[in-house]
């Protein structure tokens, strides 16, 4: 991969972990202003963007480990002679 467009991926990921983590804790705190409650929401809203903003991340960091399953190279580990990965299951 280029090396400027994983830089540019890179600090994609960045902006968006600041950004989920950012939009839970402000809507966090309208909604406790709002509803004039303390920190409920505000933590809670934290909660929230920190989650979504480490799923989306796991999300978008899969391609860069695994590029040959993504990409349909053929590969050893993406050979069609093996047989799935079935979970351990006979």
């Amino acid at each position: 991969m280029n090396r400027r467009l994983l830089a540019l991926r890179l600090i994609g990921l960045g902006w968006y972990v600041a950004s989920c983590i950012v939009i839970g804790v402000v809507g966090g705190v309208l909604i406790d202003q709002w509803l004039d409650t303390k920190l409920l929401f505000t933590l809670v809203g934290l909660a929230f963007g920190t989650t979504s903003a480490f799923y989306g991340l796991i999300k978008m960091i899969q391609p860069l480990i695994k590029p040959d399953s993504i990409n349909g190279n053929n590969s050893p580990e993406s050979s069609s002679s093996q047989p799935d990965d079935n979970g351990g299951n006979p």
